[in-house]
Order: C-alpha cells, then structure tokens, then sequence
C-alpha cells in the first residue's frame, strides 16, 4: 500500500510563514510528480503547486512570489515553504502523487489526508 503523510501545518497570523511536508511510502517505484493542492469550506479542491521529478514546477497564481515546493525524489519528499501567508490560503492543503506502484503499472494518482492551515490575526 501506498500511504502520502502531510505535516506542518497549524495556525499561524498574517505575514507569518509555515513549511509543510509531504512523505510518500510504501511500494513505489517511480514518482512523477508531487504536488500541494487546498480546499476551503465551500469551495472546490484547487492546485497550490506542483513540481515533477525532474524538477519542473507550476503555481497557481495566488502563490507566485510567496510560496516554493520543493522536492527529494529519493526521499519520495516534497515540500512547500509558504511565505508571507494571508487570511486568504486557509484551506486544508493536501498533497497529491503521480505515481507507479511496479514498472508494469499504470500511472496512478494518490492523495494524503490533508493537514490543516489557519491564517487569522
């Protein structure tokens, strides 16, 4: 089995800075990529930033300039520092794989739990 483990998350104010971490484990072969995604009441699940194995990284545009992911793909790690937070990015983020259990396999997408982020003064 195939298990994404999120940390790091909590309440924090405004301007403040969180760095959660995502760990992938169990039979993997190959990840392609990783990725942050968030969810706030009411609304629909929606990409933060991605980045895949060969380090090539995507952001929403409500993130450029504050927030970076970052990736250890021998770890099967990724993280996303997120700098200059505002009330807006509270949300739970979740972290999302792209991966292959065997060589064999298809590709195949797998979600962690989710962790929770508060941004309030």
């Amino acid at each position: 089995q195939v298990q994404l483990v999120e940390s790091g998350g909590g309440l924090v104010q405004p301007g403040e800075s969180l760095r959660l971490s995502c760990a992938a484990s169990g039979n993997i072969f190959r990840i392609y990529s990783m990725g942050w995604y968030r969810q706030a009441p009411g609304k629909q699940r929606d990409l933060v930033a991605t980045i895949t194995h060969a380090g090539t990284t995507n952001y929403a545009d409500s993130v450029k300039g504050r927030f970076t992911i970052s990736r250890d793909n021998a770890k099967h790690t990724a993280v996303l520092q997120m700098n200059s937070l505002k009330s807006e990015d509270t949300a739970v983020y979740y972290c999302n794989a792209d991966l292959k259990v065997i060589p064999e396999g298809e590709w195949a997408d797998y979600w962690g739990q989710g962790t929770q982020v508060t941004v309030s003064s």
